[in-house]
């Protein structure tokens, strides 16, 4: 790997020439990628792009007027210290804020090198062009520069943003409150009719594991199977059954856990008092991600798993 302090200028333009090639291709993939959900964040991307081709196309001018037709392949990754970008598609899948910081991380990064560039040459004409690059790279690193505050106004930035939350709640948040409220309520009969049926902890909590496991399996296939996700907007439905099946098995499993404990009465209060965090956890989500006022939530979650909880135990003491 070669040391940027070993380049020289034939090498930086050649570097600087591969970089903006890089660059202005990670901007029109997040671009395409964002042509849909966030249009115009998108044309954000779209000129910046275009700005970076300008760029690339200045600095093959200069260096086939310096050097000839043949421009060698130097990339970044060929160089120890430089920051290897990102693939698009991971920063893409990182949310819509990851991928401006990450735009902005690169145009500081650009602006790094170019200034370092111009202060390793002394041919006037490349220095100049190294210094406007830096210049024009700078210009950019605020929040993706003026096209941004041109483009993408706070209203129109908030707007996105809220359509960014809406697709949360509707690909995580609701697969993930369907399986947690399925989990913990639909649970709650099985595990205490168990307890109160045998009086041993151990034997309930193998009923709640076995129903907690269940559960989790058969939610996350019907939450797969509903449907694809391209006309709700749910997204993926592998990703909303994973969701849908963990979140149900962590809802039956939060009080199951309890009846480890060897003494019954013990296990019994713990268990109660666990029950109590996940209907008031369960009503919090739904007055944070659903917009249901609290008070309306608790009433309706706790008012079911009481009568779960009450049906779990009448079952079990008639045994």
């Amino acid at each position: 790997m070669r040391k940027f302090t070993t380049l020289n200028d034939q090498e930086i333009l050649a570097l600087a020439i591969s970089n903006e090639e890089e660059d202005a291709r990670i901007y029109a993939d997040f671009a395409y990628a964002l042509r849909d959900n966030y249009p115009d964040t998108a044309k954000i991307f779209t000129d910046m792009a275009h700005e970076e081709n300008e760029h690339r196309r200045d600095l093959i001018d200069l260096y086939v007027g310096r050097f000839g037709q043949h421009i060698p392949l130097i990339r970044r990754q060929d160089i120890a210290g430089f920051m290897v970008r990102r693939p698009a598609w991971q920063v893409q899948g990182m949310g819509i804020e990851a991928v401006r910081g990450h735009a902005c991380q690169m145009e500081t990064d650009a602006a790094r090198f170019y200034r370092q560039a111009a202060l390793r040459t002394n041919d006037a004409a490349t220095r100049k062009l190294l210094g406007d690059l830096a210049v024009a790279e700078d210009r950019h690193e605020q929040a993706a520069g003026v096209i941004e505050q041109k483009r993408l106004p706070a209203s129109k930035r908030e707007g996105e943003d809220e359509d960014a939350r809406r697709r949360f709640v509707l690909q995580v948040i609701q697969p993930g409150l369907v399986g947690l409220m399925d989990g913990s309520v639909s649970t709650l009969a099985p595990v205490f009719a168990a307890a109160f049926a045998s009086h041993r902890p151990w034997e309930a909590f193998l009923v709640g594991i076995a129903a907690s496991v269940g559960a989790g399996i058969s939610m996350g296939f019907a939450e797969a199977l509903s449907d694809d996700g391209k006309l709700s907007g749910r997204g993926a439905p592998m990703l909303r059954g994973v969701i849908c099946g963990l979140m149900t098995t962590a809802g039956g499993i939060g009080h199951t856990v309890p009846f480890l404990i060897d003494r019954f009465s013990l296990a019994m209060s713990v268990a109660m008092v666990v029950v109590v965090v996940e209907l008031l956890l369960i009503s919090w989500v739904r007055w944070r991600y659903q917009d249901t006022p609290f008070g309306s939530a608790v009433v309706q979650i706790v008012f079911g798993g009481a009568l779960v909880f009450a049906a779990g135990i009448l079952i079990g003491s008639a045994g």
